[in-house]
């Protein structure tokens, strides 16, 4: 009776007693009032999931025996199992969707489980948890997700508690092709353990393709913790192979892991005849699938390689192509042929900088392990070669399988959705920069950009599901002013927010900022932009091409032209938004935005980050940078 009276009241939401109370006023013994309430949520309000769930035991008990029943020896403990906390810091979504398995599992193998976004999780309650798990991508050069700044600042700050009955593990999520890769999970594990908590797993830093390593990685915490937190009244399941992970997306019935197949409908050339760059507007029939996105979203594409490159490759390498390899596909091992593999599975089109090492010992070439010796060096040498570039400088005496067990899997490119269902309807768009460069005597072009400009032919399928981004959203409400700083291809989203603001009839200002090179040949929806100023909707746009003047001007140059306007709508209210690459672009606005506010509003350096890191935290900053 104990256990079935704590199960009702932990199922029964605060405001349902509210509203009791309030509906039988003539019975104020049945219910709590608003003083009681908010008096009841103000205690509890640093209880760890275990302190709850004991509470609620405690007072279904004392509900039973009498309002004064006193406190026995924590019989209400013995009921309720120890909990396993999930934290998720994720930008695009990847981290929640492996959060989302590790959570499925271990409630398979009937542990109690909490799984929470950490921006929703207060810092201070961690010294309250017996067992943590934290699921965290790296956002950019080494930040944590938006999500996870506060925590991020908390737990690696001189306020952190001590924690030495806290058991934990971290897995991390990033990109080797960038310095600092896996960042924000190894500031977590190392922190966690400066603070006394102990390892139940050792950290696991993961790549692109991280679905076999975080698949073992969740097999492994269930297996190590299911004994120790399963509670005892629950049934037992054995963990079993998991499959494949969701992301964001997986709410829909398509997703990464079961991509739509949808009609590929237009590609059409959006710069001028002499321009230095091949940018594409593509449009794809979603049909009636019902896939649904919301602006800000990217949509996730699957491809294929050029047979024409493989085929280079095979020569390269001295194979015929019809090697038997194996690979892990879905959580399935499976036998492809060697070329079958390099045009379907395999990534040849981008190098990870650890394809660079293996290849230097494989071949003993002097300057390839000169390269490889420093990672900043293999890092960089591997974003300047394809695969065939590689295998070129010098030759290995290797085996089909050993070969391609050195490269990733295929990871799908994403790409920031151009359009807004409520204009397109089932349509979605994208604004495509074709990858294109000349290597070797031969043209190399990008795996994903090739395949939609030059490959792909209107009415053939292409693979796609959406990749959700609640970081990078516009406002909630519609008469909020909003700044959107997006040059090149950076343009793509914020073409959606104007679709989806006219859509909505949004009263807020709109201002936007975009560059490229020239006027005449780079100029991204040139038409359309005039005519949301025509209309009122858009209502102010600044542009920088820096090659048409002899000084470069860039993006970051027009703000600082107009930074007195630029922080009066700060000061006003404004979302911030910057789309585009990471590298130069985002960090240069970024140190414009610091000096504007630092003149502007008279503050210090320090207090002018300061500024920018309450907009980020109040979702007031967003970026979508790559």
């Amino acid at each position: 009776m104990l256990q079935l009276s704590w199960v009702k009241i932990v199922m029964l939401p605060e405001q349902r007693l509210l509203n009791q109370n309030t509906s039988n006023s003539a019975n104020n013994s049945s219910a709590l009032d608003a003083n009681q309430l908010a008096s009841l949520q103000q205690s509890v309000a640093d209880y760890s999931s275990l302190q709850l769930a004991w509470a609620s035991g405690y007072l279904a008990a004392r509900s039973e025996q009498g309002q004064y029943a006193q406190l026995a020896p924590a019989p209400a403990a013995a009921v309720v199992a120890k909990t396993l906390t999930i934290l998720y810091a994720s930008q695009t979504g990847n981290a929640k969707g492996v959060a989302g398995q590790l959570e499925k599992s271990a409630k398979a193998a009937g542990i109690n489980v909490v799984l929470k976004n950490i921006a929703d999780y207060k810092a201070k309650a961690i010294k309250n948890e017996t067992h943590l798990i934290i699921v965290a991508s790296t956002n950019g050069e080494g930040e944590p997700p938006d999500d996870a700044i506060e925590f991020h600042e908390f737990l690696l700050g001189k306020k952190a508690p001590k924690l030495p009955n806290l058991s934990y593990s971290v897995l991390a999520l990033g990109d080797s092709s960038y310095e600092f890769f896996c960042k924000t999970g190894q500031d977590f594990d190392e922190r966690l353990q400066a603070l006394g908590a102990k390892q139940v797993s050792p950290r696991v830093d993961c790549d692109v393709d991280y679905d076999s390593d975080s698949e073992s990685w969740t097999l492994s915490i269930v297996e190590t913790l299911k004994d120790e937190l399963t509670q005892a009244d629950a049934p037992l399941a054995t963990v079993s192979n998991i499959g494949g992970l969701p992301t964001a997306g997986a709410a829909s019935q398509y997703s990464k892991q079961n991509p739509l197949s949808a009609e590929f409908s237009l590609s059409q050339k959006i710069t001028g005849r002499d321009s230095a760059k091949d940018v594409r507007h593509i449009e794809i029939d979603l049909g009636e699938s019902g896939l649904t996105y919301q602006v800000g979203d990217a949509l996730g594409v699957w491809f294929e390689n050029d047979e024409q490159l493989v085929s280079k490759l095979l020569i390269e390498l001295n194979f015929s192509g019809d090697e038997k390899i194996n690979l892990k596909v879905s959580g399935e091992v499976k036998e492809f042929s060697l070329k079958e593999a390099l045009i379907s599975q395999l990534e040849i089109t981008q190098t990870a900088p650890s394809f660079v090492e293996f290849w230097a010992q494989a071949s003993k070439d002097s300057t390839l392990v000169t390269v490889a010796s420093d990672k900043n060096s293999a890092r960089e040498f591997a974003g300047e070669h394809q695969i065939i570039d590689v295998v070129s400088l010098a030759k290995a005496e290797i085996d089909a399988q050993s070969f391609v067990d050195a490269l990733r899997k295929i990871t799908p490119r994403l790409y920031s959705i151009a359009s807004a269902q409520a204009e397109v309807e089932e349509e979605v768009h994208l604004t495509v920069g074709i990858v294109s460069y000349e290597a070797n005597g031969d043209t190399r072009t990008g795996g994903a950009s090739g395949f939609l400009a030059e490959r792909l032919e209107e009415g053939q399928k292409v693979r796609v599901f959406v990749e959700h981004n609640d970081n990078f959203r516009l406002p909630q409400s519609d008469d909020t002013p909003v700044i959107m700083i997006g040059p090149g291809t950076g343009v793509a989203p914020f073409r959606a927010f104007m679709q989806e603001r006219e859509a909505r009839d949004a009263g807020g200002d709109n201002w936007m900022f975009f560059g490229d090179q020239t006027f005449t040949q780079d100029f991204l929806y040139q038409t359309e932009w005039q005519n949301y100023l025509k209309s009122g909707l858009l209502t102010r746009m600044d542009v920088a091409f820096s090659r048409d003047q002899a000084e470069k001007i860039y993006v970051q140059d027009r703000l600082k032209e107009q930074a007195a306007e630029v922080f009066s709508w700060l000061e006003r209210g404004a979302h911030l938004y910057i789309c585009g690459d990471a590298n130069r672009m985002a960090k240069d606005v970024h140190q414009t935005l610091v000096d504007i506010i630092q003149e502007h509003g008279k503050l210090t350096a320090e207090q002018a980050e300061d500024y920018l890191k309450s907009l980020r935290s109040n979702k007031r900053y967003q970026k979508d940078v790559y």
